[in-house]
């Protein structure tokens, strides 16, 4: 796989991550802030900044397990 294969698959795994940090947590995020504070920027930062660093610590995390057993070379 090429070098440009191992960036699409790596976006791609991160996407899918944020979407399903999205999906488990949005709900109780939502209801931990209340929807008045929840529509102001500031929550709604914290909220995405903690989205993107579990996402690219899973897709981190997730890129180097496959590269353990040999499905990617890089």
């Amino acid at each position: 796989m090429g070098t440009t294969g191992v960036v699409v698959l790596a976006i791609s795994i991160f996407i899918l991550f944020t979407f399903l940090y999205y999906q488990l947590t949005r709900g109780y995020a939502k209801k931990e802030y209340g929807l008045k504070i929840w529509k102001h920027w500031p929550s709604q930062l914290y909220y995405w900044q903690g989205a993107i660093l579990y996402s690219v610590g899973f897709t981190a995390i997730t890129m180097f397990l496959l590269k353990w057993i040999n499905v990617l070379t890089f």
